[in-house]
């Protein structure tokens, strides 16, 4: 272990200096091309566009590592960006307007997932010391006497909160996860219960930020309704579905594989990490406090999700006359989450002060509680939208489009089964499923008649392989979102996730396949066969995992 830890050490002290001198040189070399305004990078949508988010993937599963791999995964994009130069790459990574560090965090739409973080790890910080998360505990303890309980009640919850993955995975996490620790599930299985009851749910369900940002990637020209066309897609998503039937077997069956195997078995000996990082110790100073009551925990929670829900809403106009589902469809789920996240935590003051659950002092001093509780997710989430800016400069979209348009007419009948690996790789490169979404709808769009069953379900791969996509990558904003609700490592968290997505998404890809075949020659058949087959194929591997769980 300690030679594998200096080498791992080594690793990043190399990259580091190996960067600062390329920097040193670039600007010692060539200073005056940093200020071209016309420039444009040589390897503009090329396979060397992909290459950032692959060294930073490749380099966190190897080292176990994210902070420095997001890093190096961000100064090769700038350097392939620059040419070389070092004063033009730094630049690029730290002020670029389209791209730039600071770029991302002054952002609009991040600041606010920053802010609602904040808040959030805020009221999480508050129901810890107020005794609420205790005696929750506690009364969850007696009604959920086995872990299969634990878990299965995880998964009811995610599946109820739909409206938007991030929010949904805070917040089911905050609540569950002392049910769970009661229950020894590791904090790795909390944290896949999480992210597969996030985006698989959140795109299957027509109220909800999803169903809005699909609606609007449908190009007007092709005189398609967005939103009908969502709903018509569910039947065909067949990651999502098979996702929460995968769900439901390892559940019930204690199908616990790869990785994950392994966490569980050490929770179940009192380790719920298994790894030596502890990303959340302000926790346990938090949940000192023994006494208290469940409304103190119950309140803030419902008050937490009707407002953000509400908050959504609001952002898209349902209060001013709006109906719901225009209302969601329009809605700006980052400006609702912060409006709601922050209504719920007024209303937790006035509730703890006037119970004299704790001093004005120690409620203000949860905000910095909170917000150092949140700093690990949101440095991940700073470096990922930094990452995916350098991706984007590269022309990564570009690069993926023109294969796409080449080749997608001459292979019409395999073009399911094609969109959903591309939209895999892509989202999980790129780590964002609705910018994949947004690339490939239009160009699917122009391969299909407007009315055909073939365009459905070739969208439909679209989107459930953006969802798988988002699902494996450790840069998304929804895994990262899943560790933090967890409070779990995030790269343990990637790691003990992949076989499970991986084996739903290859039962996908062959029901796509099969689905796109079928679909060429008669598309009335196109419902019989797809979904069914996935469905087949992922029972099978859950009962050949539980076969061989036996025999062991």
């Amino acid at each position: 272990m300690k030679t594998g830890s200096n080498g791992r050490k080594w690793l990043i002290h190399g990259l580091a200096l190996l960067f600062l001198i390329l920097v040193a040189v670039g600007i010692a070399v060539n200073p005056g091309a940093a200020s071209d305004e016309n420039y444009a990078p040589g390897l503009y949508a090329t396979v060397w566009s992909l290459m950032p988010p692959v060294v930073a993937i490749t380099l966190a599963l190897v080292t176990k590592e994210v902070y420095s791999a997001l890093f190096v995964g961000i100064a090769v994009g700038a350097f392939l960006y620059a040419g070389g130069n070092g004063e033009l790459a730094l630049r690029t990574m730290l002020f670029h307007e389209e791209g730039g560090l600071v770029t991302g965090i002054t952002d609009f739409s991040h600041a606010s997932i920053l802010v609602f973080v904040t808040l959030l790890g805020t009221l999480v910080v508050l129901m810890n010391r107020s005794g609420g998360a205790a005696a929750f505990g506690r009364w969850a303890k007696a009604k959920i006497k086995t872990r299969v309980g634990a878990e299965l009640a995880t998964v009811f919850m995610g599946i109820l909160i739909f409206v938007d993955d991030g929010f949904n995975c805070m917040t089911v996490g905050s609540v569950m996860r002392p049910i769970t620790d009661s229950h020894k599930v590791s904090r790795a299985k909390l944290a896949y219960l999480l992210d597969a009851t996030a985006a698989p749910v959140c795109i299957i369900a027509p109220i909800s930020c999803w169903a809005a940002a699909v609606s609007y990637a449908v190009p007007p020209e092709y005189d398609i309704n967005g939103f009908a066309m969502f709903v018509r897609t569910i039947p065909y998503n067949f990651y999502a579905l098979g996702t929460l039937f995968m769900l439901l077997c390892v559940t019930l069956w204690r199908l616990d594989f790869g990785p994950m195997r392994i966490h569980e078995q050490n929770a179940l000996n009192g380790d719920l990490f298994t790894t030596s990082g502890r990303p959340y110790d302000e926790e346990k100073k938090d949940e000192a406090a023994a006494d208290g009551r469940i409304s103190n925990l119950v309140i803030p929670v419902v008050t937490l999700i009707v407002c953000c829900i509400l908050g959504m809403g609001y952002t898209g106009g349902l209060f001013s006359g709006a109906g719901i589902r225009d209302a969601f469809a329009d809605a700006d789920s980052a400006r609702g989450l912060v409006m709601g996240t922050l209504i719920a935590t007024l209303v937790t003051f006035w509730l703890y002060m006037s119970r004299g659950v704790m001093s004005f002092k120690d409620f203000m001093e949860s905000f910095a509680a909170g917000f150092r509780s949140m700093c690990a997710p949101m440095i991940i989430l700073i470096l990922s939208w930094n990452l995916s800016g350098m991706t984007g400069l590269l022309g990564a979209a570009s690069f993926i489009r023109g294969i796409m348009e080449s080749s997608a007419a001459e292979l019409s009948m395999f073009v399911p089964a094609i969109v959903f690996i591309v939209s895999v790789f892509l989202a999980f490169s790129t780590g964002t499923s609705w910018g994949t979404f947004t690339i490939l709808i239009p160009i699917v769009c122009a391969v299909f008649p407007a009315d055909s069953e073939m365009l459905v379900i070739a969208i439909a791969a679209c989107l459930a392989g953006a969802v798988c996509g988002d699902h494996c990558s450790p840069i998304s904003d929804t895994t990262i979102m899943a560790s933090a609700g967890a409070h779990s490592d995030h790269i343990n968290h990637v790691t003990t996730q992949l076989p499970y997505a991986l084996t739903v998404a290859a039962a996908s890809a062959v029901g796509y396949l099969l689905a796109g075949i079928v679909g060429y020659y008669s598309e009335n058949a196109l419902a019989a066969v797809g979904l069914p087959l996935t469905m087949a194929l992922v029972l099978c591997a859950a009962l050949l995992l539980r076969r061989r769980k036996a025999k062991a």
